[in-house]
This record gives C-alpha cells, sequence and structure tokens, in this order.
C-alpha cells in the first residue's frame, strides 16, 4: 500500500514540475483559435522557455488547461516561427498522438500517429518532393480504428473518416494514392470522386445533396493578392505610420497578425496574437483592412475561409 501510494505521489509532483517556470520562461495563455486571452477564458496556454534570453531558437511547450502537456517543439522565433527538429503532439488524456521531425519548417523523414486509446494509427515518411502535390508524404502502414492493419508497406485498401465529419475509401500502391478515391463529407452534405496516378491529382467531382455539381483540377488553392504578395507587403510597408508615443519610446519588436481571407476574397476577422502598444496594434489593424481585394482560397473546387499569420517588424526611430 505504501509503494502504490508513493507511485501516485510521484506522478503528481511530476505533472506539476513539468509546467513550473524559470524567471527567463514567459507563459501565454491562448483561446480555441489560439489567440492570446486571459486566463479566465483561456483553452491552452503557452511556454516560451528562455523567453526573455537572446537565441536563435527556443523550446516551447503548449499545456491543455487541465495542465496536461498538448505540443512540445523547437521554433526559430521566440513569439512564433518555424520548428527545427522533433515535434511531439499528445491527446488531453496523455496519450501520444504524433511524432515528427522539422528541418528549416517542413516535415522530414519518418512520422508517427495513434489514435486517442493509444493504438497506432499511421506510419508514413515526408519524401520532400513538394514539386508534386500528393509526393511529399508517403504512407507506409496503417491501421483502422479497430486496429485493422489496412495499408502494409505502402500497399492496400485504405478507408479512413467518422460520421461526425467525412469517410473516404481507395486504394494505395508503393505509398501514394493510386486510382479512384471515393469519400463523403458529413458537414457539407456533399460527395466526391477523385482520380489519382502514382499519388498526383488528376481530377475531382463534388456533388451536393440539391444535386449540384462541381469538377476540379486542383485539390486546393491558396488565397492570393490579386496583385501578387509583393505589392501586398509593399503595401503595408508603404503605408503604416508610426505614433509619436512610439517614436518617444523608441518601440522597437514584431506586431503578429492572424486575419481571414473570407469567400468574397476580403480581409475580415483581425486580430492581434503579438502586440507592443503604443498605438502600433491599432495601426497594423487599420492597414491591413485598407489592403484591396484577394482572390479567394478553395479546397475541392468550392470557395472558402482561410486563416493567415503575418508577422511585422517595426523599430521607431526618425
Amino acid at each position: 500500500m505504501k509503494t502504490k501510494l508513493f507511485a501516485i505521489l510521484f506522478l503528481l509532483v511530476s505533472k506539476l514540475c513539468i509546467a513550473q517556470l524559470s524567471p527567463n520562461d514567459k507563459k501565454i495563455y491562448l483561446d480555441s483559435t489560439w489567440t492570446e486571452t486571459s486566463q479566465e477564458n483561456s483553452k491552452y496556454y503557452r511556454i516560451v522557455k528562455d523567453y526573455y534570453l537572446d537565441q536563435k531558437e527556443y523550446k516551447v511547450l503548449v499545456y491543455y488547461k487541465n495542465n496536461q502537456l498538448k505540443e512540445e517543439s523547437i521554433l526559430n522565433g521566440k513569439d512564433g516561427g518555424s520548428p527545427n527538429g522533433e515535434k511531439l503532439n499528445y491527446y488531453e488524456n496523455g496519450n501520444k498522438q504524433s511524432v515528427s521531425t522539422y528541418v528549416n519548417g517542413r516535415p522530414t523523414g519518418k512520422s508517427i500517429s495513434w489514435y486517442e486509446n493509444g493504438n497506432k494509427r499511421e506510419e508514413g515518411e515526408y519524401t520532400g518532393n513538394y514539386e508534386i502535390p500528393g509526393k511529399h508524404y508517403r504512407l507506409i502502414q496503417y491501421w483502422d480504428e479497430n486496429n485493422n492493419h489496412l495499408i502494409e508497406n505502402g500497399n492496400g485498401f485504405y478507408s479512413c473518416g467518422d460520421k461526425a465529419s467525412f469517410l473516404e475509401t481507395g486504394s494505395y500502391k508503393d505509398g501514394y494514392k493510386d486510382g479512384v478515391f471515393e469519400g463523403k463529407d458529413f458537414k457539407l452534405n456533399a460527395f466526391y470522386k477523385e482520380k489519382y496516378e502514382n499519388g498526383k491529382f488528376i481530377s475531382g467531382t463534388r456533388v451536393f445533396s440539391d444535386g449540384t455539381k462541381t469538377d476540379y483540377f486542383e485539390m486546393e488553392k491558396r488565397p492570393f493578392p490579386k496583385k501578387g504578395m509583393q505589392d501586398f507587403y509593399t503595401f503595408i510597408g508603404k503605408n503604416f505610420n508610426y505614433t509619436n508615443e512610439s517614436f518617444k519610446n523608441k518601440v522597437q519588436g514584431k506586431i503578429i497578425l492572424n486575419f481571414v481571407i473570407d469567400k468574397e476574397g476580403q480581409i475580415v476577422e483581425p486580430k492581434i496574437l503579438k502586440g507592443l502598444g503604443y498605438g502600433l496594434d491599432e495601426e497594423a489593424v487599420r492597414v491591413l483592412l485598407k489592403y484591396g481585394d484577394w482572390i479567394p482560397g478553395e479546397q475541392r473546387g468550392m470557395k472558402v475561409r482561410c486563416s493567415f499569420s503575418l508577422p511585422l517588424a517595426l523599430q521607431a526611430v526618425r
């Protein structure tokens, strides 16, 4: 009995130690959209190790509100940035969700994921081939939620999804989609059928419950300014006005903005993920909303809302 009690106490102490802060660490509370918020309104919190030290990389830990570890990674910036090295994700019950390795912000090499009950979901590898959509990731092993081994050494019949969101079926050959894949999007009440050749997407058709039919030849299109990204960045730089307060206090640092490009190609829902104050945050939102139309993003031939993050490096010096 004493041994059992000691083990329980040890686990509790270990759990508390995970979230302890050193004087150089920073704790940030986040809501469900990963926007900085108060502790009362938070769903997660992030700890950036050695935040107040000048380093090339920072260890970042994200916790659920119940103090259970959700994510751990190494980023090249204290206020965000690209991951480098191993990245791990966990379910709220403590079970491991996924593990992968990043190099210069891109996943590279082997990747493993699990179901929430602890059963393995899939094993794959990131090939680094981003020139051909569908070839950057190779699926090697896959098990369904009942632990049936459906894809073995890259070959087999794939069935994935749930009744709440989607269901997709089709065959894999040598780790890539090959042939006809069929699926249903339960949220949109739509069916789709797509053709692949050795991982390369060829074409697709989506049919809604009312009979509306859409053919598409690209799986996904990212939103894009009508005049190009360089025009967007130039506009922000030319039209941003520093405040007198920022000059007086010689403010420098980075503002991180999050915004949405809606289905009409308009910038909506701007949020400050990291601000500098002195009126600069409000100015960042003002100049962002002043920019013109974008070409909206698409998924499976349908216009969709897409989220962006925009870092602004500022230095208020006359």
